[in-house]
């Protein structure tokens, strides 16, 4: 019996091992984890505009959708690297709607999922509302979005425009110095009496304290010869004359880029001037702008036009907020920067940026892919291929780069900043001669420092006084008798 039941447990063992050993994959039939293939249903949005981003046209001949561009190629570089296989079946979903909503909006591509769809694919930004319904990657591509304005050309000339090539600073720096140099001047002339009957010598009446202001301006204008006696006065005056000579180069110099150069700057200057002033406004129909323009900004819903193109963008603004188009597109920064590489000469982005968390891949929520492909999204764009992909679709210029779309409005004024240099040289420099001319000043300074220390920080004690008793007359008439 136990012999027999010994048997039985040997032939057990061996079975189980058997089992095992076919379940581990040792066996020739057998399929290893890293080969397994996950099949992906992956939607893309349909429509119109902006082919840069995600392109999907019709092949007749093979009957199905040839789909490109850059969202495309961002998602196939991140699949290229996964750490398993993956089989695509791409389905297109129109979001051409006018109206954004129904079957028409991107919200509604996001609410394929999981239902039609296992992951969606394309200029699909990440928004908080959006996160409720679908799990996101790390976004691939910065974003944000802007106001589109046409340029206006002009110039705002007023009757103060001369003031305006210097700030505030510059000009109460100059009042200042020009009074330094006067009072500088007038003291160390204070001396100097010229003879009333010769011509061409300084003359006391010429530096009184009612010239200090207008003096060292007067010269700079008009010079005159031998106006001041004293080299030191003199050097103070040349130096003053070369700081003088730059100044009124600067000046000119940028007065007359203010007068004659045709200033470009955008036709509305933010948000509150199109809502206030009752203008029509467009934006990218299927997207999430329209929503903040109603719900955060206030527009009217009747002066919201939706547009799909470039060329769509173009018409409205060149026809206008009163001849059926717009006074602004508002749509996201990628758009735009697409838009003004096509017809940026006359358009220019204006306001404040409006910031979001860029293009990312959707997947369900708490789905386990999300993990690996914003892994793969990191090693993509930190790699070349991120730069190969967007020099392809936008050539050199940078999508993310928030430059170079905009015009500088106004010549700027120039600041005390510009002339620190010159005004510290002619401060020091004043300082110096007026040490220099004025010797017995600082002599008398001198002397009356070291008579104060000579009193307080080094006094010697009194000397000891010794007493003399007197004699007496009667004392010295004995000593004389004796």
């Amino acid at each position: 019996m136990a012999k027999c039941f010994s048997s039985l447990l040997s032939w057990f063992l061996i079975f189980l091992f058997v089992l095992l050993h076919t379940q581990t994959g040792y066996g020739s039939n057998a399929t290893s984890k890293s080969e397994a293939i996950i099949n992906l249903r992956v939607g893309v949005p349909l429509k119109n505009g902006f082919p840069q981003f995600v392109n999907v046209v019709w092949d007749s001949h093979e009957k199905k959708y040839n789909v490109s561009g850059y969202c495309i190629d961002v998602f196939y570089a991140v699949v290229n690297i996964l750490p398993f296989k993956v089989s695509l079946d791409i389905q297109p979903f129109e979001v051409e709607s006018r109206d954004n909503s129904g079957a028409g909006s991107y919200d509604s591509l996001l609410q394929q999922i999981p239902a039609k769809y296992d992951v969606v694919v394309g200029d699909i930004t990440i928004l908080a509302n959006r996160s409720n319904m679908v799990d996101f990657t790390l976004p691939y591509t910065g974003s944000g979005f802007k106001m589109l304005v046409t340029v206006q050309h002009g110039r705002q000339q007023t009757m103060w425009i001369f003031v305006k090539p210097f700030s505030w600073d510059l000009w109460l720096s100059i009042v200042i110095i020009s009074t330094f140099i006067g009072v500088s001047i007038l003291v160390m002339e204070r001396n100097v009496n010229a003879p009333t009957d010769q011509e061409g010598l300084p003359n006391r009446k010429k530096l009184s304290p009612a010239t200090i202001l207008w003096f060292p301006i007067s010269q700079a204008i008009l010079p005159e010869r031998q106006v001041v006696a004293k080299n030191c006065s003199r050097f103070v005056l040349m130096i003053w004359l070369l700081l003088a000579f730059v100044l009124m180069q600067s000046y000119t110099a940028n007065l007359t880029s203010i007068l004659t150069l045709d200033q470009l700057g955008p036709s509305f200057f933010n948000v509150n001037d199109l809502r206030k002033g009752g203008y029509y406004v467009g934006y990218q129909s299927g997207s999430f702008v329209k929503d903040v323009l109603v719900q955060q900004f206030k527009f009217d819903t009747s002066k919201l036009r939706p547009y799909s193109n470039s060329a769509e963008y173009h018409n409205a603004l060149k026809t206008g907020s009163q001849r059926g188009g717009v006074a602004a597109i508002f749509d996201e920064v990628p758009y735009l920067k697409v838009f003004l590489q096509e017809y940026g000469s006359n358009y220019i982005m204006a306001g404040s940026r409006y910031r979001n968390d860029g293009f990312g891949f959707a997947f369900p929520l708490n789905s386990n892919l999300t993990t690996h492909f914003s892994r793969a999204i990191l090693k993509v764009t930190e790699s070349e291929l991120m730069n190969e992909i967007e020099r392809k679709y936008f050539g050199k210029k940078d999508i993310e780069e928030d430059s170079s779309a905009e015009i500088s409005s106004a010549a700027p004024s120039l600041n005390f900043h510009s002339f620190a240099g010159l005004f510290l040289i002619t401060g020091i420099s004043t300082l110096l001669a007026l040490m220099v001319s004025e010797t017995v000043i600082w002599r008398r300074v001198i002397l009356m420092a070291k008579a104060i220390s000579q009193r307080y920080l080094f006094a010697t004690p009194p000397p000891t006084e010794t007493r003399v008793h007197p004699i007496h007359d009667d004392s010295i008439r004995g000593i004389e008798a004796i």
